[in-house]
């Protein structure tokens, strides 16, 4: 019943934003959010908008243009509203790799948020240029926890007096960024770290740096005090989960929160057995937040608004207003930089047998059950980008080749178009033997789940049966009988079975299960969504490469990691 009322309010809530976006859009060409609010007689009542981990989805889900037109509609009904976002606005797709996070601060702008915080993946571009990128903002940010050599980059807090009611904001990121975005950011020419987050292994710093924020936001005037996170909860980010600061906090009234992608609607107790709202909004505008405060009767509802279809609100609602007119305006933009030039090869890097055909004359795809010259290069790429011993990628996550000549952003990004992550896992020798097993069942057919690497070799012997057991479901079970993967090496030595490895690679095959390999379940997570896989082979071939890539590569059978033993 819940859910369905949530639909049932979004409906009627767009097509109300849409019939009045269609008629302003009639009367004013250059600011219909301004004419809106205008117009208006206000009734009292704030309605904070928040979003968070929207990852560059401009126009998905509701789309920015979407969010505007929420907004602009409770300002025509008489609300007033605030605009917050929680973080990971500036990454996720191609127009924040290539204009690393400039376009999307311009679309924030335009759309006007109040305040922000930056999550873990506003650092993908280095904290310097993520520093840059809010001077540029026209809106706060603020974190209590996000230093420089122990001070304070940002103010802790903020306060927004809107209809005569003060609405304190605390900003907090979790600490766990420093493993999650690419470490050497957050250091300095010494390798010595100079930015950090409060970590410790208690969390006390974080909760008392949160404690201090709200107290202050308390005795500066706040008659109601939000915390702006990028938290989340799980296990890997103890001591610092949402939970953990609520719980040893008190003097919060809501706490909005982001980073784990759930749109989880949580009521929990404060150190003194308060309740606390927590409300998060999922990812990529498929819901938006609010919290609606009602000038005489406090807060009276903190919720989120969901889309369910694949097709985004501004395209099936035809939602056309200033907003929506930038996002196109910036996606041809993109469009023109996908087609720039930013590197060349003398030769072709393949997925395909350069020789062989099938019966149909189709060249036979190699990269799902053998080594190809593109494979070894991406796994290269994401070795040079993290601190790790061997990288490991699905054979059927490499998409296309990369022909002879120049080569474009496009053609990289269609490399990998599914924007996964690269991640970092400590895994034993044993569970990466049974990786290797489960990617070479099929050979010499194709398999998805081929493992390509780099680092490391291996040989497949193609006499010996696959003993993969697999369940119902298309997950591995176990291993049974001799094994076809032999001779593995981890640089210029023998695998050890016992030892613990540094793995790199896609979240896919390293946390997902993709291709059903359950191999590296219980490894520790190293690093998490260190930065996009597309975004790694691009930084590869324009910073490593030099613009040309090297005749390392020139073999399209590869440089004889992986061996098939007929």
């Amino acid at each position: 019943m819940k859910i369905k009322r949530i639909i049932c309010l979004t409906l009627i809530l767009l097509m109300s934003f849409l019939l009045f976006s269609c008629s302003t859009s009639q009367k004013t060409d250059e600011n219909p959010t301004q004419e809106a609010s205008e117009a208006a007689e206000k009734n009292g009542d704030i309605y904070i908008i928040y979003t968070s981990d929207v990852h560059c989805g401009i126009d998905q889900g509701f789309g920015y243009a979407g969010l505007a037109a929420i907004r602009d509609n409770l300002e025509k009904q008489g609300y007033t509203t605030i605009l917050v976002d929680n973080g990971d606005a500036i990454q996720g797709e191609a127009i924040g790799t290539l204009s690393k996070g400039d376009d999307i601060i311009d679309i924030m702008n335009a759309v006007g948020y109040d305040v922000a915080i930056p999550g873990n993946h506003e650092f993908d571009y280095t904290v310097e240029h993520f520093l840059e990128l809010t001077d540029k903002a026209d809106f706060q940010y603020i974190s209590c926890n996000l230093n420089k050599e122990g001070e304070l980059l940002f103010p802790a807090y903020t306060i927004v007096e809107k209809e005569g009611i003060k609405i304190g904001f605390v900003g907090v990121t979790t600490p766990t960024t420093l493993a999650e975005s690419t470490p050497a950011f957050f250091r300095n020419e010494d390798g010595e770290v100079i930015y950090g987050f409060l970590q410790d292994e208690t969390g006390q710093a974080v909760y008392d740096a949160v404690q201090n924020a709200v107290d202050a936001a308390r005795a500066d005037g706040a008659d109601y005090v939000y915390i702006l996170g990028h938290l989340g909860m799980s296990a890997a980010a103890e001591p610092w989960t949402y939970a953990d600061v609520i719980e040893n906090t008190n003097g919060i009234d809501v706490f909005l929160d982001g980073h784990r992608h759930d749109s989880d609607q949580v009521v929990m107790k404060n150190k003194d057995g308060d309740d606390v709202v927590r409300s998060a909004c999922g990812t990529k505008f498929n819901c938006i937040g609010y919290s609606h405060i009602s000038k005489e009767d406090g807060i009276v509802e903190t919720n989120i608004w969901t889309w369910l279809n694949e097709t985004s609100a501004p395209s099936l609602m035809g939602i056309e207003n200033s907003i929506s007119q930038l996002v196109a305006e910036k996606n041809d933009k993109l469009n023109a930089e996908l087609e720039k030039v930013v590197a060349k090869t003398s030769f072709p890097l393949t997925i395909n047998d350069p020789k062989e055909v099938d019966n149909s004359g189709k060249p036979i795809r190699m990269v799902r059950r053998a080594e190809t010259n593109l494979a070894d290069f991406c796994a290269d790429a994401c070795l040079a980008d993290v601190d790790a011993d061997i990288a490991l990628f699905n054979g059927g996550g490499v998409r296309v080749d990369i022909e002879e000549g120049d080569i474009t952003y496009g053609d990289i990004i269609s490399v990998f178009p599914f924007g996964n992550n690269i991640c970092v896992i400590e895994a034993t020798g044993s569970q990466i033997l049974d990786a290797l097993e489960w990617g070479a069942q099929a050979v010499p057919d194709e398999f998805g789940g081929f493992i390509q690497v780099a680092g490391m070799s291996y040989e497949i012997h193609v006499s010996i049966p696959s003993g993969c057991q697999t369940s119902e479901d298309g997950l591995m079970t176990g291993i049974e009988g001799e094994r076809r993967v032999k001779n593995v090496l981890i640089g210029d030595e023998p695998i050890d079975p016992d030892k613990k490895y540094k793995v790199a690679g896609a979240d896919y095959l390293l946390l997902n299960h993709g291709d059903g390999n359950t191999a590296f379940d219980g490894a520790t997570v190293l690093q998490d969504k260190v930065k996009l896989d597309n975004q790694t082979l691009i930084d590869y071939i324009v910073n490593n490469q030099g613009g040309e890539i090297s005749t390392d590569y020139s073999d399209p059978y590869g440089q004889g990691r992986i061996t098939i033993i007929e």
